[in-house]
């Protein structure tokens, strides 16, 4: 891998008034094209084509040297794409579009990623410029190929994966608690030590009628899941409403990996007798009724009632100018069937002595929720930021905060300090402030990890700093290969120490239990999202696990000229927002 730098290098400014820059890519796959002068061949004409056909003169070289296209896996690929991330550049250049990848799934991806980000993509040879209207088309039919070899894909796995599941072979996945599975056999069988506890369960749950009473039986009891930590309401639910655990197999319920969307009943695959039974089909079905009644029992105590309307920021949303709570309404009924609520002042509404206008939710849940994905965005590739400057610019990334000038420096830096001290470790993201009474012990175990995590740290700096300041001491094959092992232990010390901080905490009840589910289920949304559109977020989720996922994260939100001003997370952690004039 090289790296080449033109005379004068830059900072690219971030927003639509950044400096043009392009990055240049080179690569050829085997040393023969490089012994051939590819490489310097390939330099000079782009060099010349960013000059004289894009007039930019501000350049960097990116070279695979010795790289296949087969996959992206390149290290400055790699390097040059975490740069784009940052706004260093505003043109991609290629010698031909195989240069980037031969995989057309791969080069849709970092198309559409290069889209979001308002970088032009160009391919000199094929004239692919997607400034241009004949380069766009060209481009989209390559990504109406790129979708179709998606879809076509799918579906001849879905089609393999049915026709399994219909002659009753297990198309795999993790074992369900209380079985094994024999594959020579293709055959499950009841793990006694494991039966015993899904009896404990049953009992349990059918005398109390409770998930959080179930778990914190178990618990007390000292008995642990397979994975060996302690029980939580979510693993009692699945075994007390699962069918597996009566003997039979179910499949094709859900429309593929979204569990949010089911198939309709009569596509499922239901076998009966499939594999020994756990429970009886009566108890299964008597657990099942107890689910249902503890649900429709949640909705009439305390919550609103299914048919009521759900306004998503409703008690969360206040006026930035006087400080009140805004009143909810229903909006206008759009042509597509959605229905936005209103945000307004109620100094507003009834007596003018505050001038605030109304808001939509649909601007308000669009600012928030991609603001939300720009903070999980930071925090996977808090290595690449170095600075609260460049935390800023991932958190403002995108068209919805084009208008944003600056975020207020205590909470910007608030949140760097955070990510600087615990780095990708989820529990600490959003996770609220609880109040002690008094100075809470040490955890010996949590002490222990975050000695080591230091350590890691400590020799991943010496690592680096080795490699880049000594031209002899270490090849770059061998870095990486260092790297890679600090960066996987680095990895299982933060996941451990998000599960040491998961099971220090009390059981939770049920409500909450609710709130922290919806939780994780939006946070899985927005999981590899470069945009959110609210209101087609809005559409697919249903309206109160949305609501209960913003209540779990934000504190509050303050509204001032239809503009979020402020937000304020439940762990105490407020951004502030200025907006240019």
């Amino acid at each position: 891998m090289s790296r080449t730098t033109n005379k004068r290098p830059g900072k690219a400014k971030s927003g639509l008034s950044r400096k043009q820059k392009v990055a240049i890519y080179i690569r050829v796959s085997t040393l023969y094209q490089v012994d051939r002068d590819s490489l310097p061949m390939q330099r000079k004409d782009l060099i010349a084509y960013a000059s004289l056909i894009l007039g930019i003169e501000e350049y960097e070289i990116f070279e695979d040297a010795g790289y296949s296209g087969k996959n992206t896996d390149r290290p400055a690929f790699q390097e040059m794409m975490q740069r784009i991330r940052k706004g260093e550049f505003t043109h991609v250049l290629v010698w031909k579009i195989d240069r980037i990848s031969r995989n057309l799934l791969d080069f849709a991806e970092m198309y559409e990623e290069l889209q979001e980000l308002r970088v032009t993509f160009v391919s000199k040879n094929e004239q692919f410029d997607t400034s241009t209207a004949i380069g766009e088309a060209m481009l989209k039919i390559i990504l109406v190929f790129a979708e179709l070899e998606r879809n076509m894909t799918s579906e001849r796995v879905t089609a393999t994966m049915i026709s399994r599941a219909n002659s009753g072979l297990w198309n795999g996945g993790r074992v369900p608690f209380g079985y094994d599975y024999d594959p020579d056999k293709t055959e499950f069988f009841v793990r006694e030590d494991e039966e015993k506890v899904c009896q404990m369960i049953k009992s349990d749950y059918m005398e109390y009628k409770s998930l959080v009473h179930t778990s914190r039986m178990l618990n007390a009891a000292g008995y642990k899941t397979r994975a060996g930590v302690e029980w939580s309401p979510t693993a009692i639910w699945i075994i007390v409403s699962s069918p597996f655990y009566a003997g039979i197999y179910r499949y094709n319920r859900y429309k593929g990996t979204d569990r949010r969307v089911e198939n309709p009943e009569d596509e499922w695959i239901m076998i009966q007798n499939h594999h020994p039974a756990i429970f009886s089909l009566e108890e299964h079905e008597k657990m099942l009724a107890i689910l249902g009644e503890n649900s429709r029992n949640h909705r009439t105590v305390g919550q609103r009632h299914q048919t009521e309307r759900v306004h998503i920021f409703g008690g969360i949303a206040y006026c930035g100018k006087c400080g009140s709570k805004m009143v909810s309404t229903p909006g206008r009924l759009h042509a597509n069937g959605y229905r936005p609520t209103n945000y307004s002042c109620p100094k507003h509404r009834k007596t003018k002595e505050c001038d605030n206008p109304t808001v939509s939710d649909t601007q308000v849940g669009e600012f928030v929720i991609n603001y939300i994905l720009n903070m999980l965005r930071a925090k996977k590739r808090f290595s690449t930021i170095e600075n609260p400057e460049d935390l800023e610019r991932c958190l403002l990334y995108g068209n919805t905060f084009s208008e944003v000038e600056h975020i207020d420096g205590n909470g910007l830096n608030e949140y760097f300090n955070l990510l600087s001290r615990y780095g990708s470790d989820d529990s600490y993201t959003f996770s609220v402030k609880k109040s002690r009474k008094k100075k809470a012990e040490v955890d010996p175990e949590v002490e222990t990890l975050r000695k080591e995590k230091e350590k890691q740290e400590r020799a991943m700096k010496r690592l680096q700093d080795l490699y880049l300041y000594s031209d002899t001491s270490m090849s770059e094959k061998d870095f990486i290969i260092r790297k890679t092992e600090i960066s996987k232990r680095l990895e299982e010390i933060n996941a451990m120490l998000g599960m040491v901080a998961k099971n220090s905490e009390p059981s939770l009840s049920d409500e909450e239990f609710v709130r922290q589910a919806s939780h994780l289920l939006i946070s899985s949304e927005l999981q590899n999202r470069q945009y959110i559109y609210f209101k087609n977020l809005a559409q697919n989720v249903s309206p109160e696990i949305l609501k209960a996922y913003m209540e779990t994260v934000l504190d509050s939100v303050l509204l001032v000229d239809g503009r979020v001003s402020s937000i304020v997370f439940r762990n105490g952690l407020t951004h502030k927002f200025k907006y240019k004039s």
